[in-house]
């Protein structure tokens, strides 16, 4: 059996791919069903060697972005979707897969297109609480549609959406001994600890917002920020100047990206997780780990914000808007929330109430049900 695998620009779509193809080769293992060869997609690797680690081979097309705003990009896109589209078409003939898994996004609309166009069966997953425009087009001749919240299952037919939540990582399930992850970190100090989580670009807003009150921080907890590619340099330059002769400094550490060793080891030290309100939502809930949740303000059909909120329902969270958010704000939430164990244990539960652990599993079955009967 084939599956081919598409969807991208950002790790929201790309990680949950990888958790669904973790769970299809473990059940294709457990079950002794004959081997299936995955592929994946899109206009860039992301992460080649977690493909390579997860046996995973990456085809390469090109995909243009459909932006809401106005762009002279705009114009050169549609040039790179039509190419994409073709080129989609001659390599997807070439795989001919049995399936094809998509997790949205712009990179995986010339996939679709072709795979409506070569009648190969096609099962989507949206992790926002409203669909992207690629998923809500999929949606209309996907054969099943998984969604990560029941408010998103409105927008496809109720006859094939089911609401599984996020597929996440086997390697971000469990976390090391907080013992361990202290003495890795080298975290000496008994004191509680911050992470900074601004998705995989980075969030400047939160950046900014917690450099602002980085001296009071430090006074009080370990402060570890993950900043993003493109903002490290800056990041790094500005807390140098704040916390200069801050005898404190050491509690702060900056980190462009967290890979899977690096995330487990700071989740498992933190108190508390500031972050976006993206697919992290569900790591954040499968740790039991109270959070503040900042949704990003102009978003598709306004998702982050919706996302957030429906998270925070479960008790798990508390949400900042962006035009509410502040360096007032932000610490007295922080203090507020730290400065309370019942709250934190009751953040705790309302968090893990929310975690949904199988949802990788209930979509590599689906997948595999519809593979083999395609395979017929």
């Amino acid at each position: 059996m084939k599956i081919l695998l598409t969807g991208g620009g950002t790790g929201g779509h790309f990680y949950p791919l990888i958790a669904v193809s973790e769970s299809i080769n473990k059940i294709v293992k457990e079950e002794k069903l004959l081997p299936v060869k995955l592929y994946y997609m899109s206009d860039s690797p992301h992460d080649a060697d977690m493909l390579t680690e997860n046996g995973i081979e990456y085809v390469n097309i090109s995909a243009g972005k459909f932006r809401i705003y106005f762009s002279v990009l705009n114009f050169f896109d549609l040039f790179k979707t039509f190419f994409g589209v073709v080129g989609a078409l001659f390599k997807i003939f070439n795989i001919y897969p049995d399936v094809i898994f998509s997790k949205g996004g712009y990179s995986s609309f010339p996939v679709l297109v072709a795979a409506k166009l070569l009648k190969i069966p096609v099962v989507i997953h949206e992790s926002d609480s409203a669909p992207g425009r690629t998923n809500l087009w999929a949606g209309k001749f996907a054969k099943r549609v998984a969604v990560s919240y029941s408010d998103a299952t409105k927008y496809f037919d109720s006859t094939k959406v089911a609401v599984t939540g996020n597929p996440v990582r086997n390697s971000l399930k469990m976390l090391p001994q907080k013992v361990e992850a202290k003495k890795f970190l080298n975290l000496l100090e008994d004191v509680p600890t911050i992470l900074i989580l601004g998705g995989s670009l980075g969030a400047k807003i939160i950046n900014d917002t917690v450099l602002s009150i980085l001296p009071q921080l430090v006074e009080k907890y370990y402060v570890l920020h993950q900043t993003g590619k493109a903002n490290i340099d800056e990041v790094v330059s500005t807390s140098d100047v704040i916390l200069t002769n801050n005898a404190l400094k050491y509690r702060y550490r900056s980190f462009d990206y967290l890979n899977n060793l690096n995330m487990t080891m700071t989740a498992s030290v933190s108190d508390i997780i500031v972050s976006r309100a993206g697919s992290a939502i569900f790591e954040i809930a499968q740790w039991g780990i109270p959070s503040i949740i900042i949704p990003i303000t102009e978003t598709n059909g306004d998702h982050q914000r919706q996302n957030a909120y429906n998270y925070s329902r479960s008790g798990g969270a508390v949400v900042i808007e962006e035009v509410n958010l502040s360096s007032n704000i932000l610490l007295s939430e922080i203090n507020r929330i730290l400065d309370d164990q019942n709250l934190i244990k009751k953040m705790s539960a309302g968090a893990k109430s929310f975690a949904k652990n199988d949802a990788a599993d209930l979509i590599a079955k689906e997948i595999l049900k519809i593979g083999l009967q395609h395979e017929k």
